[in-house]
This record gives structure tokens, C-alpha cells and sequence, in this order.
């Protein structure tokens, strides 16, 4: 893979100027390491492996060397390593929080500036955490928008300053970096072409590169009106300002991909999808939970020495050893502390909320939302809320412990409308799935009676919503989703126990079941 020029000059300046740009972002399949790696080869860059924990990043005790020499020895850690050279951090779009968190705060510090790799290659995916975006300058994330305009007659700083900020604020781009990144983008790129000053080649560079990826909506478009009477002498703008302008709404459009474009023009405003990293599933941790002894082995990689165990290792053999005034050890007395994690649980209820029986289900699972989370401090549970109804399914509570947030929130949901099955499956299956990337351990649980009326498509088919159902259903089974189907109509109805069925889940029927029932029904799956 060839990298694009915008790209191959944004390197270059991030390893020319590590202090003044933080580092880049750059959205890319595999071969797109390779590319910058041999871009960069001149360069000191050191690589990030992908399942680093904070000890190695930080540095700590070496204790091995402790014990040999008699004093504290200290371990440096990446950050200490890198420092003064390049960070290469492939699928950065899935690390972890903390260690996002960490390479965040390093910034701040002077730390090493970032090649943050991302692979997602959706721009509709979240890419990586916010702290670490927000603190690189250069954003690459589309191959096209590389400069082709004549570098035009140098301008002044205070000119490309106030440019820049008339962008970001076209844009919707919030915050002072942003325009900061990009200034110093146009200056170092009019610098790397030999140019005396900014002129329209690099101020369009760091529009594409810095302000157009960071862009929440669209610049306005002209409007086709009269031509106004000429203005009078002293609010009159020069020719070389105002094609300022129109540099920006170029640079802008050309920088932004083809479907966040589309996003845009629909909405207005870009919403992304946020989503977490790590597996799924309990995760065993060797720092946290609950101590079950120590084995042997040695600290490091996030083990944590059993000082105490690793003593009564050592004591038998210290005649041997032949040492009287201090405990001599050995690295076969190592110990290390053994722990057993729990993850935290979500129940995500899918609920129902169409047609004239939409207050009593509504009802039914704030109830059932508040009973579970009087015990989610216990439990350490999580709760969250999909509403189905209308043409589509919708969040009304995002995943939570709080019930004071949680009451407030369900104090007046709406109900009624078309029975969207499919999309409210599809919906509760992506937020269980979501966090379970995150660590937690999902349970989905469906309210409905299982007539559906309103397919994918949004036409109103009851065939083609059924069959949407059936197939949505049989997704969660493949995702290996734990479910309970809780079938709320006046009588027990097939559908909804072969959407159980296509779902691999428990199937309960209460006509009216209470929020205590609906609640201790979920023990089996929570």
C-alpha cells in the first residue's frame, strides 16, 4: 500500500516537530504499517505491543535485581524507553482504557508522539479513545483530498490565523488544539516545501489533515441571491482573503469521506458509534478481586510479588545457602499473588413498546429495571433500555447503576406505533455486544408478545417482519448471547416462543408479570 502525499507530509512533520503535532491518526488496512514504518525508517520509532499492561508501560521494581543488590532498582518502562522517539500503536482503535488513558497523560508530559494505526476501516466506527484523538493533530482518515492547487502568493500568520478559526467554527470544531494543530500544520508545511510563508498549498494541507476529519457538520452553502451593493471602504475585504475562503469549503469537502459526507448532509451532525475494546467475557486479572493464594513464578507483566509466601519459600534453605544475617533468596522462592476477578453483568431489556398494551409493558419493565438496580451495587450490575415501537427501535436508558438517573429517565417514555421486532433485537444485540468488548458479562432479555408488523426495511409486511424477526433472533444465538424471551401477551403465542427458540433462549410467559417476576426470572441468565 502507497501512502497518500497528505499523508506521507504528515509524518514527516510528526517526525520533524514531535512536540508541536503529538502525532497522527491514521485509518488503514494491514499494509499501511509497513508503508510508515519504511516512511519513517530514518526516524526512532519504537512499537507498542498490543498486550502491554500498565507495569511495562510505566516501568516499576525490578525485583529480581532489588534482591540482588540490596536496594531499590528500578525497571523503566515503554514511555521511559520512547521517549525522544516515535510510538507505533497498531489497532489503536481497540486498546484498552487505561492505557489510552496513560499514552494520553504522556503526551501532556512531552512523552512520545503517537502513530496511532487504525483498522477498522469504517468511518462510522468510534477509532481510538477520545483523549488520545483530541491530542494528535493529523487525522487521516480517507486516501483522497491530496493537494493539487498551485501554492498560490505567501500570506501573513495573523491572515491564516483568523482563516483557520472562521473554519473550525464553519465546522463545528470545538476548542482551541484544534486551530493551534492546524496553524502550526500550515507553517511547517509551507517550511518543508522551501516556501518563505503560508501560502494556499499548506494552508489547504492542514485543513484536510487537521480541522475537515474533525468536522461535526457542513460549511453552509452559498446562497444564490441579488448581488449586494458594493460595501463600503473600511469593511471591504481583500481578493486574497476571500480566496482564503473559498480554499477552506474546498479543502473541507475533498478531505471528508464519501459516507461521512452523506451522514452529515442527512443529520447535520455526525454521530459515530462508540465502541469499547478488550473480549468478552470474565477476565482474569492479576491485580484486582479476590486473593486466592500465590504460585510460583516471577513478577512482572502485571503480577504482583507475595512478599510473605516467597519468605516462607526462602526459609528452609537458608542454612544451605550458607547466609545468617538476612534471608537469602532465590528466583525458584519467587511467589506470585493469584486472584480471581468478576466482570460486572448488563441486562439489556428489549421491551415492546407498541400497540395499545404499551403502558402496562412500559410499566412492567421499570419496575423490573428499578428491582434490579436496588441491587446492582451488590450484583455489580448494569442496566440499559431499548424501546421498540414506531419504525424503529430506540435507547432510552444507556447501560447504568444509577437509580436516581435511571428513574428520572423512565418517568415518561412514549409507547404505541408499529412493532419494529427486528431492529429492537438488532439494536439490544449491538449494545450486549458492545460491552461485552468491554469486559462485562450481557444477558438480553426480549419483552414482547412476538407479532411483528414492521420489517428492516421499514415497510409494513408482517411476512417479510416476521421472517427480519426470525433472522435477528438467530443472530443473538450466533453471538452466543445469553436470553430470556418474556412472553407478555394475554395468551401464550408461538411466536413469541419460537423467537426463544430461533434465539436459543428461556422462554417465560406472563400475561402480567409483575416487575418482582420479571426480575427474579432474570437470575437464570443474569
Amino acid at each position: 500500500m502507497a501512502l497518500s502525499a497528505d499523508a506521507n507530509a504528515a509524518a514527516a512533520l510528526v517526525a520533524l516537530h514531535p512536540g508541536w503535532f503529538g502525532g497522527l491518526w491514521l485509518r488503514t488496512d494491514g499494509d499501511g504499517e509497513d508503508a510508515l514504518t519504511a516512511l519513517l525508517s530514518d526516524a526512532s520509532v519504537r512499537k507498542l505491543p498490543a498486550s502491554i499492561d500498565m507495569e511495562r508501560l510505566d516501568g516499576g521494581l525490578d525485583v529480581a535485581a532489588t534482591l540482588a543488590a540490596s536496594r531499590p532498582v528500578r525497571r523503566p518502562g515503554l514511555l521511559d524507553e520512547a521517549r525522544g522517539s516515535l510510538l507505533l500503536v497498531p489497532g489503536a482503535e481497540r486498546l484498552a482504557g487505561p492505557v489510552a488513558g496513560r499514552l494520553a497523560t504522556a503526551l501532556d508530559q512531552g512523552g512520545p508522539a503517537l502513530l496511532l494505526l487504525d483498522r477498522s476501516l469504517d468511518a462510522e466506527e468510534a477509532g481510538p479513545a477520545a483523549c488520545l484523538a483530541e491530542r494528535v493533530a493529523f487525522h487521516l482518515l480517507t486516501d483522497g483530498g491530496d493537494d493539487t492547487a498551485e501554492p498560490g502568493a505567501a500570506i501573513s500568520d495573523d491572515q491564516a490565523a483568523d482563516t483557520i478559526a472562521s473554519a473550525a467554527a464553519m465546522l463545528g470544531v470545538a476548542g482551541a488544539r484544534a486551530d493551534l494543530f492546524a496553524l502550526r500544520a500550515a507553517r511547517a508545511h509551507a517550511a518543508l516545501r522551501g516556501r518563505d510563508g503560508i501560502d494556499d498549498a499548506a494552508l489547504g494541507f492542514a485543513l484536510r489533515t487537521v480541522l475537515a476529519p474533525r468536522a461535526t457538520r457542513l460549511p453552509a452553502p452559498p446562497a444564490e441571491a441579488e448581488p449586494p451593493p458594493p460595501p463600503p471602504p473600511e469593511q471591504l475585504r481583500s481578493t486574497e482573503v476571500r480566496k482564503l475562503e473559498d480554499v477552506v469549503l474546498e479543502a473541507v469537502r475533498t478531505a471528508l469521506p464519501a459516507e461521512l459526507l452523506a451522514a452529515l448532509l442527512a443529520s447535520g451532525t455526525l454521530h459515530k458509534q462508540q465502541r469499547g475494546g478488550g473480549k468478552s467475557g470474565r477476565r482474569a486479572s492479576p491485580l484486582h478481586g479476590r486473593m486466592l493464594g500465590a504460585r510460583p513464578g516471577r513478577p512482572g507483566n502485571g503480577a504482583r510479588l507475595a512478599i510473605l509466601d516467597t519468605l516462607r519459600a526462602a526459609a528452609p534453605w537458608q542454612r544451605v545457602r550458607g547466609r545468617t544475617d538476612r534471608i537469602r533468596i532465590a528466583k525458584d522462592d519467587l511467589r506470585i499473588r493469584r486472584h480471581e476477578a468478576k466482570s460486572a453483568a448488563l441486562t439489556v431489556f428489549a421491551v415492546d413498546a407498541s400497540g395499545s398494551a404499551a403502558a402496562q409493558r412500559l410499566a412492567e419493565a421499570k419496575g423490573a429495571v428499578e428491582t434490579l438496580l436496588q441491587q446492582s451495587y451488590v450484583r455489580r450490575a448494569e442496566v440499559a433500555l431499548v424501546a421498540i415501537r414506531g419504525e424503529g427501535a430506540t435507547l432510552l436508558l444507556p447501560p447504568t447503576r444509577s437509580l436516581t438517573r435511571a428513574r428520572k429517565l423512565l418517568a415518561s417514555l412514549p409507547g404505541g406505533g408499529g412493532t419494529p421486532l427486528a431492529a429492537g433485537i438488532d439494536a439490544a444485540r449491538e449494545l450486549a455486544l458492545a460491552a461485552a468488548q468491554r469486559g462485562r458479562i450481557p444477558a438480553l432479555v426480549l419483552l414482547t408478545d412476538g407479532r411483528a408488523n414492521i420489517a428492516l426495511d421499514g415497510s409494513q409486511d408482517r411476512t417479510a417482519a416476521a421472517s427480519d424477526a426470525s433472522a435477528a433472533a438467530k443472530r443473538v444465538r450466533s453471538a452466543a448471547l445469553s436470553a430470556l424471551v418474556i412472553d407478555i401477551g394475554p395468551r401464550a403465542r408461538p411466536e413469541a416462543s419460537a423467537l426463544a427458540k430461533d434465539m436459543a433462549a428461556r422462554y417465560l410467559h406472563l400475561p402480567l408479570g409483575a416487575a418482582p417476576a420479571i426480575a427474579a426470572a432474570l437470575s437464570a441468565v443474569a
